[in-house]
């Protein structure tokens, strides 16, 4: 790099010349040659130290970035530099955010910091479209999420949804401060398409709400245990969102009227109907589904969804799986009687998935076979605390054949006998599945 020395009695206006001479007027090059100078010598600065200006990166290179990191290391980044700041209120990494209000003294998880909740309120409402608020037990995180729900008056939300790590949460809050501050968002966002409020106060003037400003976009409403809710508040949703394609309610909710009107010409097809059918008490009674409405639903939707998940005990099964139910997707979360796993080979034809966590200890081998004779679309199956022989368990494989894409079995399931031991029967069931398949281990910490 050539070097310039101005000599002494030299005024700033002559030019240097290289190699110490000097020329009397300023160059009209001067300048120009200066610029060159310093660039070439930052350039040069740049390569011998490998150092990049981060700050210069694009907004939409930032972004891409600040989209893989978590939140708090997001407004760590937004202190480097004013580019990177103004990359973290870009309005397209607000349009997706949970909220986690947890209490310290209550709960081990993560909470959302209350001034970034309070930046987020005063800077990004109206960018807000994909929202869940995650809340422990506590009733100062649920009033904490109706506080933030109340001031949600500029957002237009498309997703909400409220998840209670533990009961009882949002239950625990007075009806009418809960109701006030959900009715905001129903009001304001005119555009909901998604809302999961299970294990909330929410009732049938407030569903009226939400049909009544958002019926057109309304594709998925998720209100399991919502003790307020009656069947006529359902059917208001189910009469007014022609939209509709998801729809999950406890069973006492459940009605032919319901199903009548799901089945209707004037409403567009539901693709899944999900049902948890839950025991408060024991001994609790439950009501019964005429088979002529589920048919109905079956022709108006031949190919609909329907989840039911069970958590009775084994005496309250009474009013189920005698007629055909066209349930799809069956779970049992409590032990079931071995009668019942009969009924329902005879009853589901439809069924693709089961699951038993528990069932005791009387074999299901005729069972099993009934269900792989009957159930002509079962591709998954997932068998607990159950027993099952070697022999039938590799019939009803043989059976259903490759169609069985998912088979969870535990290991302590299968009882060896005089034709299979467990050593022979991970080949037997592989060959008849066409995979390697081994049983499920029990963890043994």
């Amino acid at each position: 790099m050539c070097v310039f020395r101005m000599k002494r009695g030299q005024k700033r206006g002559d030019k240097v010349e290289e190699g110490g001479g000097s020329v009397s007027g300023p160059g009209p090059g001067a300048p120009e040659v200066c610029k060159r100078l310093r660039r070439g010598d930052s350039e040069e600065r740049e390569q011998e130290d490998g150092a990049v200006d981060w700050g210069r990166l694009p907004e939409e290179i930032l972004l891409q970035i600040f989209q893989y990191l978590p939140l708090l290391d997001r407004a760590f980044a937004s202190q480097v530099c004013r580019g990177w700041n103004q990359a973290f209120h870009m309005p397209e990494l607000w349009r997706c955010f949970e909220f986690e209000l947890n209490q310290p003294a209550s709960s081990y998880l993560k909470a959302t910091h209350p001034d970034l909740i309070k930046q987020i309120i005063k800077r990004h409402s109206n960018h807000l479209q994909y929202v869940s608020f995650k809340v422990d037990s506590s009733t100062e995180s649920a009033e904490a999420a109706c506080d933030i729900l109340s001031q949600l008056v500029n957002c237009s939300l498309k997703t909400l949804g409220l998840i209670s790590t533990a009961r009882p949460s949002f239950m625990e809050l007075p009806k009418s401060h809960f109701i006030s501050a959900l009715t905001v968002v129903f009001v304001n966002s005119k555009s909901l398409s998604s809302l999961k409020i299970d294990d909330t106060p929410v009732d049938d003037p407030s569903l009226k709400v939400l049909v009544a400003n958002n019926s057109d976009t309304l594709k998925l409403l998720k209100m399991s245990s919502c003790p307020h809710v009656s069947p006529a508040g359902i059917l208001c949703v189910a009469d007014q969102c022609h939209g509709l394609r998801e729809l999950a309610l406890n069973y006492h909710l459940l009605s032919d009227e319901l199903l009548l009107a799901l089945s209707s010409e004037r409403h567009v097809h539901l693709e899944h109907l999900r049902i948890d059918v839950v025991s408060e008490n024991p001994g609790q009674q439950f009501h019964s589904i005429k088979k002529s409405s589920w048919d109905a639903m079956v022709r108006h939707s031949p190919k609909f969804n329907l989840v039911m998940y069970f958590f009775l005990y084994e005496d309250e099964f009474g009013p189920f799986f005698r007629d055909e139910v066209p349930v799809t997707h069956l779970y049992f979360g409590r032990s079931v009687s071995k009668e019942v796993l009969g009924r329902v080979g005879l009853t589901c034809p439809r069924l693709v998935e089961l699951v038993v966590c528990a069932n005791g200890l009387r074999p299901l081998d005729e069972e099993l076979i009934r269900i792989a004779e009957r159930c002509k679309q079962l591709s998954a199956i997932g068998l607990g605390e159950c027993e099952v022989s070697c022999s039938a368990f590799v019939e009803f494989v043989k059976m259903c054949g490759g169609r069985l894409s998912q088979l969870s079995i535990m290991e302590e399931v299968l009882v060896p006998d005089n034709k299979y031991g467990l050593d022979d029967i991970h080949w037997e069931v592989s060959k008849h599945l066409g995979r390697v398949w081994f049983p499920d281990m029990m963890p043994t910490w």
